[in-house]
């Protein structure tokens, strides 16, 4: 009889998540497809699985541009990579000494970092600070600083993952054998939290990579510091305005061939597929850390 049910549970189980599995694949799909349709069909019939005629002038249209996808990708990959580390970093720099039970004022601390997920000084204020302060206005700082300085909660749940998974008694028989905090920081720490580190720097990767207000705030004569989001936003407002704008009269006859909604598939499409090229490759710590963290957490 219990084996019935639990039988009976892992066949709802699996079938809820191939259900959520299908639910999360068929927009990519759908996205996919819908770029390399072609534009009358898609303005007749809609986006379909199956189109009646593909095409690749969307691509084609994008990729006029090569050297400006080069660049931002260039720009895109730089500022995931060098805004990840350094968040990480610190982050578990704070989350080490946070999540020790002996260390002085630590509740006070733990007060203020939490303090900051609650509330902040608005959009104004803190455009302010870092353009008159940290005068990062028109700098590549500028698509680091804003997303880096933002997000407690990392550092929350990596102090917590590190008080649940690593017991303090390693630090005590380091420390005996002399090792200092540091040492125990780059030999235990981190090895045993590559998990947590893992998942965390997934999330703040794509943080960065899925960025675009960064630019679009910070960034208003140097447009070769554009991210990929940001140039693909100025390529759809470009085209928006070409073809249904006060120019589109004057665009003359070639631009209004322009595949104006395939270009805005494939746009989409191609900011989002580095991310899921990258994801199953990181996939084993994302599980383990969520995994971890749950079940001791």
């Amino acid at each position: 009889m219990y084996k019935k049910k639990v039988s009976s549970f892992q066949l709802i189980a699996h079938i809820v998540l191939i259900l959520f599995t299908i639910a999360v694949i068929l927009p990519f799909l759908l996205l996919f497809m819908s770029s390399i349709t072609e534009e009358s069909i898609l303005l007749v019939n809609g986006y379909s699985f199956f189109p009646k005629k593909f095409s690749l002038e969307a691509y084609k249209f994008i990729f006029l541009s090569s050297t400006k996808i080069i660049r931002a990708y260039g720009v895109t990959i730089f500022v995931s990579v060098v805004g990840t580390t350094m968040y990480l970093t610190l982050a578990s720099l704070m989350a080490y000494p946070l999540s020790l039970s002996k260390l002085p004022f630590r509740r006070q601390i733990m007060f203020f970092v939490f303090f900051t997920m609650l509330f902040n000084g608005g959009l104004v204020p803190t455009y302010i600070s870092y353009t008159t302060i940290f005068q990062i206005k028109d700098t590549i700082q500028a698509l680091i600083i804003p997303t880096f300085m933002l997000n407690a909660f990392g550092i929350i749940i990596i102090r917590t993952y590190f008080a649940s998974n690593i017991p303090e008694t390693l630090y005590e028989a380091a420390q005996i054998d002399g090792a200092s905090h540091f040492r125990i920081f780059t030999t235990i720490v981190l090895p045993l939290g590559k998990p947590i580190l893992v998942t965390m720097g997934t999330f703040t990767g794509i943080t960065y990579w899925n960025d675009w207000t960064n630019g679009l705030y910070y960034l208003n004569k140097r447009t070769d510091f554009y991210s990929i989001q940001n140039l693909l936003n100025a390529m759809i407002r470009d085209l928006q305005f070409l073809t249904s704008g006060p120019m589109a009269a004057y665009a003359g006859e070639e631009m209004s061939r322009v595949p104006a909604v395939g270009v805005q598939m494939a746009i989409a499409f191609v900011a989002v597929l580095p991310i899921l090229m990258l994801f199953p490759f990181l996939q084993k710590y994302y599980q383990k850390g969520i995994a971890l963290g749950a079940v001791k957490g």
